[in-house]
């Protein structure tokens, strides 16, 4: 690992995704004149609503039906190669599978898009764990597996400063998947989310740490943080967090942007005093 300059972009995405991609473009820019190399942008970013992801895929294969913007994706290279950095990409709702197999029965994956600073595609991770489950909040019930098709493949992304685990909001509830990720040489552990404000309140920060903790990794999280609709209410929250738990940065709601440098060595002394990683019986 190299230190870097890291950015979390925060959110309070809508319905269109002309605005929302205004928005996403002014913060990362935000992010880049405090130094940032890589920027974390949050799950959803370009869209949330509360009728599911499958409408969403459907307006980004075809443009945007707010307004003649190109497809998401385009705008996110475009970015990278204007600024001359990586962007993360939290969740796109896509109509294909990595493969180019189309997602069946209409439904769509959640795709985590990695692009490098030419803009071009370096990794894809498709959202491993769905959000099924009964919140107590306006909302109520959430089925993510309605509209979207679970991924089955971890994937650790190499990049000129350290290598990447991916991974998308409520694969944070699964430590056996961060656990693969550090196995693999995962040395920082990406988390874009949009993790409701009664389940965030309760354990967003907790686990963060957590996975930052027992695996020796940095844990860069971008989170969604706001009122999205009358049924719709998001933590926020985001955050950068050391190999040892240490907080380095952390938003409240609203948008945001936070930023921290990370330094190799702090990782490398922690791995080294605590080498967990290689002291595991199971």
């Amino acid at each position: 690992m190299k230190d870097t300059c890291i950015g979390s972009v925060q959110m309070v995405s809508g319905e269109c995704v002309a605005t929302n991609l205004q928005q996403a473009y002014a913060l990362v820019s935000q992010a880049v004149d405090r130094g940032a190399q890589l920027v974390l942008l949050p799950e959803n970013f370009a869209h949330l609503a509360d009728g599911g992801s499958f409408s969403a895929a459907e307006t980004f294969a075809r443009g945007d039906a707010c307004s003649e913007q190109q497809p998401v994706q385009f705008a996110l290279q475009s970015w990278c190669r204007e600024f001359g950095i990586w962007i993360a990409a939290g969740a796109v709702s896509l109509l294909q599978r990595p493969d180019g197999i189309a997602v069946p029965d209409r439904r769509c994956r959640s795709a985590f898009l990695l692009y490098d600073d030419r803009g071009e595609l370096n990794a894809r991770y498709d959202k491993m764990h769905l959000f099924d489950v009964e919140v107590d909040d306006t909302a109520g019930r959430y089925r993510e597996s309605a509209t979207i098709e679970a991924g089955d493949t971890p994937v650790v992304a190499s990049t000129p400063w350290a290598k990447l685990g991916l991974s998308i909001c409520f694969d944070l509830r699964f430590p056996e998947l961060y656990r693969e990720l550090a196995m693999a040489g995962a040395e920082l552990l990406l988390v874009p989310a949009a993790f409701t404000h009664t389940t965030g309140k309760a354990h967003w920060m907790t686990l963060l740490q957590a996975r930052a903790i027992e695996n020796g990794c940095f844990v860069i999280a971008a989170g969604q943080g706001g009122q999205h609709s009358p049924k719709r209410r998001t933590w926020g929250h985001s955050a950068i967090i050391d190999p040892w738990g240490e907080i380095l940065a952390e938003a409240d709601e609203g948008e945001a942007v936070i930023t921290a440098t990370l330094n190799a060595e702090k990782l490398n002394r922690v791995r080294k005093d605590m080498p967990l990683l290689s002291m595991r019986r199971l």
